[in-house]
């Protein structure tokens, strides 16, 4: 019988690689670190480089011209401090005044009609209807079409001699309206206009927070036999609540800035806004007093006083929507 040999015993394999050294281990965790914790960071970082220097630099670099005075017309006055010389100035200027007088009652026409008639369109599309996804695109043409266009179509229609605004009144009897001439005329024009071009916009805003409502909700007032007013005042409304208070805002932070349509609006396209400045807006102001007149400071005081304006009406705005929201 043969005698079978056990295998050969091998030795050992080793790894002979040399260990990493402690320098190169420490730069791998913290790269790894870095990774895990660092990145995110780094992918929000281009909004933050963009807001400080077209965002924060602006503003502040606004306010230290604020403080001084620059105007074209002084030799010698270039950014020479004069402290809340200009503010001081601001509060006794009856233009200012009248531009925030303006602004406000242009805002208040505009946006309160705007913001119903935007709720009630809202409350109609989020029905089932034929055509309903056509008809959605469709409130959304007048905000996309150019501010410019808007300004000089709307200033021919409100035209006093061949405007179409007057043609049609004259078929019922009543007489040639001023448009651009009148204060309440031409605030009553430039609601018009910005009502028909944000609406749509704002309807699109509701119909988004529609789409969170129950269904369930509507099919109960149907079979309790309610119309389409009650149910959008009982369903549709309360559930627009904090998306209203963020149209308000929104709404606000653009009257305050209101410029194109107005400075279309008027036939010579002047920063002064008409004759008597009876449209003239806070946002034509500033254009006004900075390259009509090369007041820089003074523009920059106007400027700064619309975004501390802005400041009080967002403020006010949330602490009324957190008054409401409590008591509800």
């Amino acid at each position: 019988m043969a005698v079978i040999a056990p295998p050969p015993v091998l030795p050992e394999r080793r790894d002979t690689a040399p260990a990493q050294p402690a320098k190169v281990e420490r730069w791998s965790n913290l790269r790894r670190k870095f990774d895990v914790s660092g990145t995110p960071y780094l992918y929000i970082a281009p909004f933050f480089v963009v807001f400080a220097a077209f965002g924060l630099f602006p503003l502040l670099y606004t306010g230290w011209m604020a403080l001084t005075q620059w105007n074209r017309d002084i030799p010698g006055s270039n950014h020479t401090f004069v402290g809340l010389g200009n503010f001081v100035r601001l509060f006794h200027d009856d233009y200012f005044w009248n531009a925030l007088l303006n602004t406000a009652a242009i805002g208040v026409l505009s946006t309160v009609p705007q913001l119903l008639l935007a709720m009630w369109i809202a409350h109609l599309l989020h029905r089932k209807m034929r055509a309903r996804t056509m008809l959605r695109m469709g409130v959304l043409l007048p905000n996309i079409t150019s501010v410019a266009a808007v300004g000089l179509i709307f200033a021919q229609l409100f035209g006093r001699d061949f405007g179409l605004i007057n043609w049609v009144l004259s078929l019922v009897g009543l007489g040639k309206v001023d448009w651009q001439a009148g204060t309440w005329q031409s605030w009553v024009a430039l609601a018009v206009i910005l009502t028909w071009r944000w609406t749509g916009y704002n309807s699109l805003i509701y119909l988004a927070a529609l789409q969170a409502v129950s269904d369930d909700l509507y099919e109960a007032a149907d079979l309790d036999g309610a119309g389409q007013f009650r149910k959008f005042r009982t369903i549709t409304v309360p559930a627009l609540r904090p998306t209203i208070i963020f149209t308000v805002i929104m709404s606000t932070i653009g009257t305050i800035q209101l410029f194109t349509e107005p400075l279309m609006f008027n036939p010579g396209m002047s920063p002064t806004g008409g004759d008597s400045r009876q449209f003239q807006t806070l946002a034509m102001y500033v254009y006004e007093q900075f390259w009509t007149h090369g007041k820089y400071s003074y523009a920059a005081t106007v400027s700064w006083a619309m975004f501390m304006i802005i400041v009080l009406a967002v403020g006010g705005n949330y602490l009324l929507s957190r008054r409401i929201r409590s008591s509800t």
